[in-house]
């Protein structure tokens, strides 16, 4: 029987002992690099798979920094933006309750005089809402684009010099301009339907805006009301001007009774002279600013049955003109509902990708410092180990 047997010199001791304790250094090394880092991937070469999902998620992370710093500068401009039509809509306000104090037949003109002032500034205040800008020095309500003043006011009026429209919210963000087109420049004539004006020479009757009794009755025509005296009878005739035809000939006239055809219906009010007439015209699209400019004329420049007109139609357009301003102001506040609804999401994403980071790089602190303090004992035993290992050579016993 033959028995195998390995001899082991002791340089190949030395050197095993050696090899191992470099690779228990070289462990703890690492583990207290990992540990002042608080990683456990400090380098691509430590887990390739593990550094990989890390770099996509802090480039999502900043992707998403990057598009929450534009929601930001996004939701001051429709800050901005809905601030300055809350403060058009209260100058309108103001205006409308001059506009009424005027109707007052008791004030002297120099009164509607002061009045027509107060009106003048509070329309050139609305004209500086509407001309708002963003921090940036950009226009808020531009529409699609504009130059640097979308509202300018040639002295015959004002025009609006953008593009009218408004860029769709997307999911990240949300536009950051306004359709002022919208806003100050679509503002009906009228009650909406028609207008009642009084014809030229027309001053002892008036009405106020009239209303829609019979959307199916509507024609779209233009008709003229003609007063006729004969005595102590009024009468008046309805003529159809768009067809020249007659609707209605010979009616009593009784100011304050409704006068109704053709689906409308509107209260005549004062004593007619023979030939006068009141004009209805179907609407037609104006603006803001014209139906200030017509209201503080109507104001400053008339008295009596005409200023009664003046003032009736007045109000009915300033109240569709708040009406206007008050849906863009909706709009305005749904976009920074949106806003808040994009953040939200946009903070659900981050706390997930950085959930995603973490479980890819970050070091488990309580795991590492158990293993630290392992590989610690070990190489401290090794350490030892080895020093007994070197007393074993041959020449320590020969004497």
């Amino acid at each position: 029987m033959s028995t195998n047997s390995t001899r082991l010199a002791s340089a190949n001791t030395y050197d095993n002992a050696l090899n191992r304790l470099t690779a228990r250094q070289t462990q703890l090394s690492k583990l207290q690099e990992q540990l002042s880092a608080s990683k456990k991937v400090l380098r691509p070469s430590d887990d390739p798979t593990g550094a990989a999902q890390a770099e996509r998620a802090i480039t999502r992370l900043a992707r998403v920094a990057t598009d929450q710093r534009a929601l930001e500068v996004q939701r001051n401009a429709v800050t901005t933006g809905e601030s300055a039509l809350g403060n058009a809509v209260s100058a309108v306000q103001d205006f409308r309750t001059l506009v009424v104090q005027a109707g007052n037949t008791s004030l002297t003109a120099s009164d509607r005089s002061s009045i027509a002032q107060q009106l003048i500034g509070l329309r050139n205040q609305i004209l500086g809402y509407a001309n708002t800008k963003d921090s940036n020095g950009l226009p808020i309500f531009g529409g699609l684009g504009s130059t640097a003043s979308p509202f300018v006011d040639s002295g015959a009026g004002v025009s609006f010099n953008g593009l009218p429209g408004q860029l769709a919210a997307g999911d990240l963000a949300v536009p950051a301009v306004l359709d002022g087109s919208a806003a100050f420049m679509d503002v009906p004539s009228g009650n909406g339907v028609f207008a009642v004006a009084q014809a030229a020479g027309t001053t002892a009757v008036w009405s106020g805006s009239g209303q829609v009794t019979d959307p199916s009755a509507l024609t779209g025509h233009a008709y003229s009301i003609q007063f006729n005296v004969a005595g102590n009878t009024t009468t008046f005739d309805v003529i159809d001007t768009t067809t020249n035809t007659s609707v209605q000939s010979g009616q009593p006239y009784v100011a304050g009774q409704a006068i109704s055809f053709d689906g409308v219906s509107l209260v005549a009010n004062g004593t007619p002279a023979n030939g006068d007439a009141l004009q209805i015209t179907p609407s037609v699209k104006t603006d803001l600013f014209a139906v200030l400019d017509q209201a503080i004329a109507g104001v400053r420049d008339s008295s009596g049955g005409t200023l009664s007109q003046n003032v009736a139609q007045a109000l009915s357009q300033i109240d569709a003109g708040m009406s206007r301003l008050s849906a863009s102001r909706g709009q305005a506040g749904n976009l920074l509902n949106q806003v808040d609804n994009i953040t939200d999401r946009q903070s659900s994403r981050s706390v997930q990708l950085e959930a995603d980071r973490s479980r890819a790089e970050d070091l488990d602190v309580v795991k590492a410092l158990s293993d630290f303090q392992n590989q610690q004992t070990a190489y401290s035993a090794a350490l030892g180990s080895y020093a007994q290992i070197q007393k074993l050579s041959l020449f320590n016993f020969i004497s």
